[in-house]
């Protein structure tokens, strides 16, 4: 969950690979390093901290600079946070430098080994492992670097996305991937790595995409090789064209990306059905979903693996399937299914959801799905993701991209597909009628207008949000499909502003989260006028009697909640299935401005980066 950056050219290689390093900050923050290449020795600057902290403590150095570079902004797994255990790691001559993202399993025997063998260890962790093997493989068998890297890596256990650079060799960069991402953007005379696309999009538009267990020679005014690590194949890259754009990964003006993106979501829940929802035609067209339509009506049963907010979405969706598909649904932690034994049978289909396509425990579950000889399909917003490329299916979010590490947008473009999806389903198989399809076709058309509707509460948010932004604890209760937003909306408060909230269905909160509820306790109650609203209400009289504090997310123009609320956040009327697109929007906002209240660092909140591409 690091974020790598390199750069081969002309250019000042400093400049590209810090500011790559900030759009990539988003995947780890404690500590960020930079190595340059100055023609003639290497020069390594790496601390604690952020990449602002990096950028400090590099411009004290006044000869710090050259055309070849590379950067990490680091996640720690191995070896507490500091300036030891920072990226880049230099084997022990010092001519080797490498920058990873992942995990060295077996780091520990091949470390003992080393040892045996004069090789000394400042730093605690894998990465430096894997630098002085690559340097005693070259060492001992007389290696160009490439095929030392090979050599090497062939005999590690783990997860890995990596650039290596040898002085020796000054016009080549090595880069090789297993289980994380790793992209090359191909310019004019120069290269680019990084963990995605955003550090070079302002340079080319043209990447190639790393497959699992495929390495590459960056090398200049050469073209780029890239062989399988197993068995030296080559492999003829696909250059694929960049769909990014720069004002996208920019905050337009927002104090905050996680803002931004909150405010993005009328725009991009309409990108997402762009052209796959005909209401005027009585019409879902969606490929993935078509060119595998029989296999969807055979199923007999759909499992959805994800984490996280992909898993709340995941709730939503299975609900949503379940009315009006009439398809038996399972949710699974992709990190427990992938490690249970679980039942897969051929005639499951298994959703596999994650924004950035990459999710590591997602990954394997897929794997695990495929060799059970189930059908994957596969529903993320990164074009061109691992997850994109190992489904049998798919279908994409469209987006955008999401900087902010707590999903907003995610959540609700991955309900819009998979509501598409069960709309879709259920047409086929006969088990909605007409004049519901329609209406629904009808409703999810106008749900971005009423997003934005939605997004008018932000004053109301903000005002509830100085009332309760000391509260050490908050609960979030919903019924129905709004069970699923009661998690996500805690999930939101605790990874922002590290307040403690927990989510449960609302009628559960009598066995025993009761006991918490007093006047101190604040309670957000998810309340839409449909569904279970006269359940909802008899549970929030419950919490009234007990001197809890009410927040209320309700249906415009509701009266009796009112009553009995001490806060009230109203959002536009839907359908009940539709509901959860409406009624996540002011837990967005609460949590938002409760964590900047705080002082929290909203975009990179503690302990958490955006894609776990490590167990």
């Amino acid at each position: 969950m690091c974020g790598i950056v390199g750069y081969i050219g002309k250019r000042d290689a400093y400049s590209i690979v810090i500011k790559g390093l900030k759009r990539l900050e988003y995947r780890g923050y404690d500590s960020a390093g930079i190595m340059l290449h100055d023609g003639k020795d290497l020069k390594v600057s790496k601390t604690k901290g952020k990449v602002t902290d990096l950028e400090e403590v590099s411009s004290k150095d006044n000869n710090f600079f050259g055309s070849i570079g590379m950067g990490h902004t680091r996640w720690a797994t191995h070896g507490v946070p500091n300036d030891v255990n920072s990226h880049p790691h230099l084997s022990n001559s010092g001519n080797i430098a490498i920058i990873h993202n992942g995990i060295i399993e077996n780091y520990e025997p091949l470390k003992k080994e080393l040892m045996k063998r004069g090789y000394v260890f400042h730093s605690d962790t894998d990465t430096e492992v894997l630098v002085n093997l690559i340097e005693d493989v070259q060492k001992n068998e007389n290696l160009k670097l490439g095929k030392a890297v090979q050599v090497a890596l062939n005999q590690v256990v783990g997860a890995y996305a990596i650039a290596v650079f040898d002085k020796n060799k000054p016009d080549e960069i090595v880069v090789a991937r297993l289980g994380s991402p790793l992209a090359i953007g191909i310019g004019e005379g120069e290269f680019f790595v990084a963990s995605d696309a955003s550090p070079f999009i302002e340079y080319t538009s043209n990447a190639i995409y790393l497959e699992d267990e495929e390495m590459a020679i960056v090398r200049l005014h050469k073209p780029i090789k890239v062989r399988k690590i197993k068995d030296d194949t080559l492999v003829d890259p696909y250059v694929q064209e960049l769909k990014m754009n720069l004002e996208q990964i920019e905050k337009g003006g927002y104090d905050h990306f996680m803002l931004k993106e909150i405010y993005e979501q009328p725009n991009v829940i309409k990108d997402t059905y762009r052209g796959r929802l005909l209401s005027n035609k009585g019409i879902i067209q969606m490929a993935g979903v078509e060119d595998n339509l029989e296999k969807f009506l055979n199923a007999e049963r759909i499992i959805i693996v994800a984490c996280g907010t992909s898993w709340h979405a995941g709730l939503v969706a299975e609900y949503i399937f379940e009315e009006f598909a009439r398809i038996p649904v399972e949710v699974e932690y992709a990190s427990e299914f992938r490690y249970r034994n679980p039942i897969i049978n051929k005639k499951d289909i298994v959703v596999a959801i994650s924004q950035s396509g990459e999710t590591a425990d997602t990954l394997a579950a897929i794997k695990l799905a495929k060799e059970n000889g189930a059908f994957v399909f596969g529903v993320c917003n990164v074009v061109g993701s691992s997850i994109s490329r190992e489904t049998d299916a798919g279908a994409y979010t469209h987006a955008g991209p999401e900087i902010g590490v707590a999903s907003t947008k995610a959540f609700t473009t991955q309900i819009t597909v998979l509501t598409l999806i069960a709309l879709r389903l259920a047409k086929a198989k006969g088990t909605m009628s007409n004049s519901d399809y329609h209406r629904y076709l009808l409703e999810l058309e106008m749900i971005p207008e009423k997003v934005e509707e939605a997004l008018e509460t932000n004053d109301i948010a903000k005002e509830i949000a100085g009332i309760y932004k000391d509260s050490p604890n908050c609960l979030y209760l919903g019924r129905g499909y709004n069970f699923p937003v009661a998690l996500e909306g805690a999930l939101k408060l605790k990874e922002i502003s590290y307040i403690h909230a927990e989510g449960y269905p609302a009628a559960e909160m009598k066995h025993g989260p009761i006991a918490l509820i007093d006047e101190s306790m604040p309670v957000v109650v998810i309340a839409p006028k449909m569904g279970h609203y006269d359940k909802v209400v008899s549970n929030i009289q419950e919490i009234k009697s007990r001197s809890g504090k009410i927040i209320a997310v309700v249906t415009k123009g509701d009266t009796q909640v009112r009553e009995l609320a001490d806060h009230v956040i109203e959002i536009p009327e839907t359908s009940d299935a539709l509901s959860p697109l409406l009624t996540t929007i002011p837990l967005q906002l609460l949590s938002y401005h409760i964590a900047v209240m705080r002082g929290c660092n909203v975009d990179q909140p503690r302990n958490l980066a955006k894609s776990v591409t490590v167990e």
